[in-house]
């Protein structure tokens, strides 16, 4: 990510420690792998802002690089001035972070003491006044230097991703909601004035596109070496081997061609009845190239996991809660066919024939990546549209090692969390459906930041 710094001043304090605020606050986002942007030292004294005019000035710079920047910090030396600060950053229009130096013990005289833990509340209050978004991150005050704030980079840089990637983006839509699940339906307009543009393309589209592709057309070759590479294909009939390679290829397309950031599709069942396969390790692969991809036109879970994977950088998975552990209350089973990515997963996958379609119709179901989830800490949540608002939860567990029996088809895994049946009434009783979706790491706060500071979405507690 990328930074842009802004310095903070004050005529009657301290003003040496601004010089060497400077120095550390950079030294600090480049250990933490960041760019940043910083406006010329020689412009004001330190390079700081301290009046309604230095604030002008440096509304007038940061304009002059709008959107080289993915957020800017608020450095906080001293007891600043909160008039050049609100000048400054009132049209930032991206995450900002506050940042306020700690005082010293021993270092409490008047050359040397910052105020800084004070002058922060001085800040905020005007930027709540001013309805300017910001962040505040524990601990109230903090040296940039200190491990501390390497925290406080990683946990705002994963809020700016977050923002970033959801303010604006393409999601596309294979196929109309399987008649069958009332549970996915969603709102596109609401959808779009949250800056989510929904494309979507009927499925017969994808049908004639694939019955049309030459075997030995290069994409298609490409991309059965391609996938290959993904999984173990080694029991799937070569002529269904092809058609899945087909199949991908048009979803490409599609992507390319629309500029799609994620997908949802609907993988049953004329997938299996027309073109015998069934797409899971399709929308696998798709998670693990980072483009989050949604079964059963479930297209706010794809949402959810675009979410979720931003904060995280890893891929997101789609998954039904599907069974109780045992008798063990705060553990479930999380489970879906086999849309899960490798790098979720505890091993390489085995792709097989859906085990639900081989009962009546054999042969129709290649393409099942079945495997078994990894063990790692997690973070689960989904939404749903309803009178206008985008209304998400955000939770948090752990994916266990826990065995699940070698006859469970599909790909699963244990999660467990704290007061697990308390949130699966929440989940019922406040209109989720049956999926959720997971990545690898805690990043709740992060999420509940970026969604209700700077996106705008409604946040229900299922804790």
């Amino acid at each position: 990510m990328k930074f842009a710094l802004y310095f903070g001043n004050r005529g009657f304090m301290p003003g040496e420690l601004l010089a060497s605020a400077r120095k550390e606050m950079i030294e600090a986002v480049t250990k933490a792998g960041h760019e940043y942007l910083v406006m010329d030292e020689n412009l004001t004294r330190f390079g700081a802002v301290e009046t309604r005019d230095e604030g002008l000035l440096y509304h007038d710079w940061l304009k002059s690089h709008e959107g080289e920047y993915d957020g800017v910090i608020l450095c906080m030396p001293i007891f600043v001035d909160e008039n050049g600060a609100f000048y400054a950053l009132r049209d930032a229009n991206v995450p900002i972070l506050m940042q306020a130096y700690p005082d010293e013990i021993g270092k409490m005289d008047f050359k040397q003491r910052r105020d800084a833990f004070c002058g922060k509340f001085a800040v905020t209050d005007v930027f709540y006044q001013a309805q300017i978004p910001f962040t505040c991150l524990e601990p109230h005050v903090v040296h940039p230097s200190s491990d501390k704030f390497q925290e406080n980079l990683r946990d705002f840089a994963a809020i700016c991703r977050v923002v970033k990637g959801m303010k604006r983006f393409n999601i596309g839509v294979i196929g109309a909601r399987t008649t069958a699940f009332k549970t996915v339906r969603f709102d596109e307009v609401t959808m779009q004035r949250y800056g989510i543009n929904v494309e979507s393309f009927d499925l017969s589209e994808l049908v004639y596109e694939v019955q049309h592709k030459a075997d030995d057309d290069a994409k298609v070759i490409a991309k059965m070496e391609s996938l290959k590479n993904y999984s173990d294909f080694s029991k799937v009939p070569t002529k269904n081997f092809i058609t899945l390679a087909k199949i991908s290829v048009v979803i490409d397309e599609y992507i390319e061609n629309y500029h799609l950031d994620a997908v949802s599709l609907r993988c049953w069942n004329e997938m299996e009845t027309i073109l015998r396969v069934c797409p899971c390790v399709l929308l696998s692969e798709l998670n693990d190239r980072g483009i989050p991809a949604s079964c059963e036109i479930d297209v706010c879970s794809a949402i959810a996991m675009r979410a979720v994977s931003l904060a995280t950088e890893k891929p997101a998975a789609c998954l039904d809660v599907n069974n109780n552990f045992g008798e063990e209350e705060n553990k479930a089973i999380l489970f879906h066919c086999g849309p899960v990515a490798q790098t979720l997963m505890a091993g390489k996958g085995q792709v097989t024939e859906h085990k639900m379609f081989i009962k009546n119709d054999p042969g129709c179901g290649w393409g099942v990546n079945e495997g078994r989830i990894g063990a790692f800490p997690t973070t689960f949540t989904n939404c749903f549209t309803e009178d206008g608002k985008i209304k998400f939860y955000v939770s948090t567990g752990k994916m266990t090692d826990d065995k699940v029996e070698d006859a469970f088809f599909g790909c699963c895994g244990v999660l467990e969390t704290d007061n697990l049946q308390k949130k699966l009434i929440n989940l019922a009783k406040k209109g989720y459906k049956h999926h959720t979706a997971i990545s690898i790491g805690n990043v709740k706060d992060v999420l509940l930041e970026a969604f209700t500071t700077y996106l705008g979405y409604d946040i229900i507690d299922i804790d």
